[in-house]
């Protein structure tokens, strides 16, 4: 396990903060979510890598041979090393709750990393997440806050699978809640209110628009 094994950006959380984990979608890098991570949990220690796989020169957290045909080897692989990463981390701040979110790609890499390892995370956002495969059953996933975001007409993220994956994880006894929109594989900015609810839902959801234009790419 090390905290080295992506290029990332970190910032020390605040005494009693979360940690949040924030991953990126396809061509982005670790500054795309970082800024916004930072304005979902005021005082969060916010850790947001590169994914470490080259696509034509755009980053991601796996490889894939088509699109949405999953390289699922290499997935295996990437999985558990980014599992390794967020435990290294998580082991530097015991006691401190563990939030992650993602967008596209960066979706489904948390979405495989929580279907592997339940223990990590406490709350999970997955921004249009595409999870081509049928998981196995994960008890450990039971009580674990899911947000779970996703549009109809979604050309990359055909909705049947996003509501085979909504109804998989309520199967394993999570606390699933949603925001379906009639749209495509845009990030909306009722989603990032959505996520700021799932980890703040003791406040208001009022972040500041300048980063809605940045975390899309």
């Amino acid at each position: 396990m090390s905290t080295k094994s992506y290029i990332n950006l970190t910032t020390m959380p605040a005494k009693g903060a979360p940690l949040v984990f924030a991953f990126h979608g396809t061509g982005g890098d670790e500054r795309q979510f970082f800024d916004l991570a930072q304005d979902l949990v005021p005082g969060a220690g916010v850790i947001s890598p590169r994914g470490d796989v080259s696509e034509r020169g755009a980053a991601r957290f796996f490889r894939r041979t088509g699109e949405g045909v999953y390289d699922m080897d290499d997935l295996a692989a990437r999985v558990a090393k980014m599992a390794g990463f967020i435990a290294a981390h998580k082991a530097r701040h015991p006691g401190a709750p563990v939030y992650g979110f993602g967008y596209s790609n960066g979706a489904n890499i948390l979405a495989a990393v929580a279907m592997a390892r339940p223990d990590l995370f406490d709350r999970i956002g997955l921004l249009h997440p595409l999870i081509p495969w049928d998981p196995a059953p994960v008890p450990g996933l039971a009580g674990r806050k899911v947000l779970i975001t996703a549009g109809r007409r979604d050309p990359i993220c055909p909705w049947p699978k996003s509501q085979a994956l909504i109804d998989w994880f309520g199967a394993q006894n999570a606390e699933v809640t949603t925001m379906i929109d009639d749209g495509g594989h845009e990030l909306l900015r009722p989603e990032i209110d959505s996520l700021h609810r799932l980890f703040c839902p003791e406040s208001d959801a009022n972040l500041k628009p300048t980063h809605e234009e940045r975390m899309l790419k």
